[in-house]
């Protein structure tokens, strides 16, 4: 008989974890996921903290939630612009004076760009590459001593680029074309996959999600400029596009015990859509 077990192998017990861009949509439906595993603190950091869908909300559900449910964790709203080094530097100050180590980093925080090839401007692609790409890296490069200070063999820190399958293929051109965006998320995964091997020996794993389309601030201007939800879930070989719980599954699966031994991997979380041949409707 195998040596297996799988009593706590989806428990997250005493870990801390930093969610970045985890006051809404995909960051916060992992943080959620997460909290409900037993994930001790949770740090959320955004740009804003207050409004609608600032920090501060999220930090007030997501612990109103742990009261109701009777969860011994709780959340941290730290604001901040992980585009920019400083900071960051400042971020990791912040959590420092609640943890001395962090389990999992999920780099969620993105930012998009829709529009026609020629009028591009230079600006957006700054600012996409800024936050995809050169922030990542350097959440991963600044975080990583606290990071390998929780780490074991057995159970190693994990970091989560939350990327986008636009990454994998040729998402959408022509009026309302996303190529910075998909080079940037190409970038993201490549990076993942550097970070993965020099990461790897300090007991920390790197892979990536790469969602589909997701009902979300930054996805549904294009859902609606591509036919609307209803269309687009035609198009898909599940019907439907993407819900919390599709999110929250796969995050809990890499930052759990049960995948201790992935790493330098990308998980797409689309219903298959990127296979389908015709339109060019990715994300």
């Amino acid at each position: 008989m195998s040596d297996i077990s799988i009593n706590g192998m989806f428990d997250l017990s005493g870990k801390t974890a930093l969610v970045t861009g985890g006051s809404r949509g995909l960051g916060l439906h992992a943080a959620t996921a997460l909290l409900l595993a037993g994930a001790k603190t949770i740090f959320i950091s955004a740009r804003k903290a207050g409004g609608e869908q600032g920090i501060d909300q999220a930090v007030k559900r997501l612990n109103d939630l742990a009261a109701k449910q009777g969860l011994k964790g709780r959340a941290i709203g730290i604001p901040a612009n992980v585009a920019q080094e400083e900071d960051i530097k400042r971020l990791v100050e912040e959590v420092k004076k609640h943890e001395q180590t962090l389990d999992i980093l999920l780099a969620n925080a993105g930012a998009t760009w829709g529009g026609p090839f020629e009028p591009t401007p230079d600006w957006s692609s700054q600012k996409i590459l800024d936050l995809n790409v050169r922030g990542v890296f350097n959440l991963a490069r600044l975080f990583a001593p606290m990071l390998a200070a929780a780490g074991k063999a057995e159970d190693p820190s994990r970091i989560i680029v939350m990327s986008s399958v636009a990454g994998t293929n040729v998402a959408q051109v022509g009026d309302n074309g996303t190529i910075m965006y998909s080079a940037s998320k190409a970038a993201a995964h490549h990076l993942a996959r550097n970070l993965a091997v020099e990461l790897g020996p300090r007991n920390i794993t790197v892979n990536t999600i790469a969602p589909g389309f997701f009902p979300s601030k930054l996805a549904n201007g294009l859902i609606e400029n591509l036919g609307g939800v209803e269309q687009l879930s035609k198009d898909n070989p599940r019907k439907r596009l993407g819900e919390p719980a599709d999110i929250a599954g796969v995050t809990l699966f890499l930052c759990s015990k049960a995948s201790s031994y992935v790493n330098g991997e990308y998980i797409s979380v689309d219903g298959g859509q990127r296979l389908s041949s015709g339109r060019l409707t990715k994300i």
